[in-house]
């Protein structure tokens, strides 16, 4: 496993230093400043470590500047026990770590991380239909009727992620959250004006996909399945 470790230290055996058992165990590691071009500037990573143990407020940014960027790898912060306490779900992380763990415990964490984010990279890949409408999230192309829909990168972002959770209820908060990232600093309007487009875009007879629930926010509505005409056969149970 190819491991990248964001610290203020960055020096060759930072590793050994955020994260003891990592010396004891056989998965590669580079360190850098916590930065996301670190990311870019080497191979593909399979884990990013982001040191928190000393300054939490800005392993914090970084984890959340990480998260903003589309990061699809997990995501793991290493802290203190006395850390722990600081994080909550807005640090964007996917698993903490206390410094002093263990090579087993260590070993389990990054297993179990990597499985959830090929689980969850798999889901996210997979095309999304309801009804007419036909979502390609590899790439980045959505359908209605076998038409493509001439849609922004953000409105895509917004279809999609309503169309994966369908009935579902979000604020225009959450999905100022989860679309444009943490560190958007536009108001929730955006949310609204980026439905009305997607509306527009879907037309008059599929609008309705995208449901109001008001006082609270969006959700995908899924289409009923279509009647067979009435002289249509009836399929038999075998």
């Amino acid at each position: 496993m190819d491991i990248v470790i964001l610290s203020t230290l960055a020096t060759p055996d930072a590793a050994g230093t955020v994260l003891p058992a990592l010396d004891l165990l056989p998965h590669r590691s580079r360190c850098g400043k916590p930065d996301v071009s670190v990311l870019l500037s080497g191979p593909q990573a399979d884990i990013v470590i982001v040191d928190a143990r000393t300054d939490l407020a800005d392993a914090r940014s970084t984890c959340r500047v990480l998260r903003s960027t589309g990061l699809s790898i997990p995501l793991i912060a290493v802290l203190t026990e006395a850390g722990l306490a600081a994080v909550h779900s807005d640090w964007g992380v996917d698993d903490v770590i206390v410094s002093g763990a263990g090579p087993a415990e260590v070993e389990a964490r990054l297993r179990l991380a990597s499985g959830r984010s090929t689980t969850d990279n798999d889901s996210d890949r997979a095309a999304i239909r309801a009804g007419d409408l036909t979502i390609d999230p590899e790439t980045y192309a959505a359908k209605l009727r076998g038409r493509p829909l001439d849609l922004t990168y953000k409105e895509f972002e917004l279809l999609r992620y309503l169309a994966q959770h369908p009935g579902r209820v979000f604020s225009r908060d959450h999905l100022l959250r989860e679309v444009w990232g943490y560190d958007y600093f536009g108001g929730t309007r955006t949310v609204d004006v980026h439905v009305r487009r997607l509306r527009a875009k879907l037309g008059s007879e599929n609008e309705s996909m995208i449901g109001t629930v008001r006082q609270v926010g969006y959700k995908f509505v899924s289409p009923p399945p279509k009647a067979l005409p009435e002289d249509a056969p009836v399929p038999v149970e075998r």
